[in-house]
């Protein structure tokens, strides 16, 4: 009896230690993310230019010396050239979601990036199962595998392209709210596979 006296008087000291434990707080030492730019400012910064090394290297050979792949410019123009240019766009893809994602990303007309809605989370996520897929194929060394890599990464594009950058901002429109909404569900449940807009 005394034994569990003591294990009961132990277990309510611990909780009483514990509610009266001061509340964690953030640590300083991890600083606040830094935005620098919308989101249209960051696809057309990183993911414009990298999307668009994995698409030539469909059909333009990186490791062609006579040829080598715009991935810079001026004097620095081959600086870095060969398949690790492409390596580095499949690397770019795969990060996308941090930048996508981050908090505090406001779209170009101001409003937050909608980071809460799981379509689009899932789309930001799709870039980097697509960039893991092009890093392989770019590591292959095979303009075939691009060809894959290619199609994954424009289709996972695409999937967010058509739901939130080709739908227009609903406040901007001249028609009724309602019957853009009404016109958009059929259009958007035909291209995206039953996807209504709420």
């Amino acid at each position: 009896m005394r034994i569990l006296s003591m294990m009961f008087a132990s277990l309510l000291l611990g909780g009483v230690m514990a509610a009266q434990a001061p509340a964690t707080k953030p640590d300083p030492a991890v600083p606040a993310p830094h935005v620098g730019g919308t989101l249209a400012q960051i696809m057309r910064a990183n993911l414009f230019h990298n999307s668009n090394l994995l698409f030539a290297a469909q059909s333009a050979d990186p490791a062609d010396p006579q040829k080598p792949l715009d991935a810079s410019f001026g004097i620095f123009a081959k600086v870095y050239y060969g398949w690790p240019v492409i390596e580095n766009a499949a690397i770019a893809m795969i990060e996308a979601p941090d930048w996508i994602l981050k908090p505090g990303r406001l779209c170009s007309n101001g409003r937050p990036v909608p980071v809460e809605r799981p379509d689009f989370r899932k789309f930001a996520e799709d870039l980097a199962v697509a960039g893991r897929f092009a890093l392989k194929a770019a590591q292959s060394k095979s303009m075939a595998n691009m060809l894959e890599a290619g199609s994954r990464v424009s289709d996972a594009c695409g999937a967010c392209h058509t739901v939130y950058r080709d739908k227009p901002d609903l406040d901007d429109l001249a028609v009724p709210k309602e019957q853009f909404e009404a016109t958009l569900r059929k259009q958007t449940a035909s291209r995206c596979a039953g996807y209504v807009v709420n």
